[in-house]
């Protein structure tokens, strides 16, 4: 179980690093402010998913799972 935790962590993690550079690529751009917006909001919901999942993974290893 460890394991596909450990995948879908960094799986969220490359998620959180493509819609950062997305919306910062779209800033830098002069692109829209709502796209932006919408990247940073995404960012922020699977940077939350990759918290609880790096605290799941965690939890699974130290109970020896």
């Amino acid at each position: 179980m460890s394991t596909i935790t450990t995948i879908l962590t960094i799986i969220a993690m490359l998620l959180v690093v493509f819609f950062l550079a997305r919306g910062l690529i779209n800033m830098m751009r002069g692109g829209s402010g709502n796209f932006s917006n919408k990247m940073m909001q995404a960012r922020i919901a699977f940077q939350a998913l990759a918290i609880i999942l790096i605290m799941l993974t965690l939890w699974l290893v130290q109970s020896g799972n």
